[in-house]
């Protein structure tokens, strides 16, 4: 499966700011590939990068590292309700809240690097174990209809687009 086989109605557009980062290629292969990119990136930081951010007012580092693990999170979570054809309406997610609340900003490096890999390797081994038909599947995700295939799309194109941004707002 890649990229160029998701259909428009298996995702809200919004979405599509991440997928558009994304080359025309099998899914599991870009995981991989931005997971080694990712802890690339992550070996690169020290202790002190994490507090830092690029304005007033804006998420540190390390609250982007904690957004990014979430969000990794909870869509690994509704692929896996879709393509088990759970047919419960997913709710949203006040990222911001999650944010705040998550006590980010006394995390050391080590825990966030080590959490990643794991989070990500799991990601791999669930979308690994759906077959065509699960991928395919349409659910109910924050009102709107979402597809397993493209939630793990949408994870990949989510991680990328930070790393995108640690490197141009952040200067990491």
């Amino acid at each position: 499966m890649i990229l160029s086989d998701l259909n428009s109605n298996e995702y809200l557009p919004y979405y599509q700011t991440y997928l558009d980062y994304l080359p025309d290629e099998e899914l599991i292969s870009q995981l991989k590939e931005l997971r080694n990119q990712f802890v690339e990136f992550l070996e690169k930081l020290t202790q002190a990068d994490l507090n830092g951010s690029y304005a007033e007012g804006k998420w540190t580092v390390a609250q982007v590292l904690q957004h990014v693990l979430d969000t990794e999170r909870i869509f690994q979570y509704r692929a896996l309700s879709i393509a088990r054809k759970d047919k419960t309406a997913l709710p949203g997610f006040d990222q911001d809240t999650y944010v705040t609340v998550s006590n980010a900003n006394n995390r050391k490096l080590p825990e966030f690097l080590n959490e990643f890999v794991m989070v990500r390797n799991s990601g791999i081994a669930l979308f690994e174990s759906f077959d065509e038909e699960m991928l395919k599947e349409i659910g109910n995700a924050n009102g709107a209809p979402l597809s397993p295939r493209a939630a793990g799309f949408i994870t990949a194109g989510h991680q990328k687009h930070h790393l995108i941004l640690f490197k141009k707002l952040y200067l990491l």
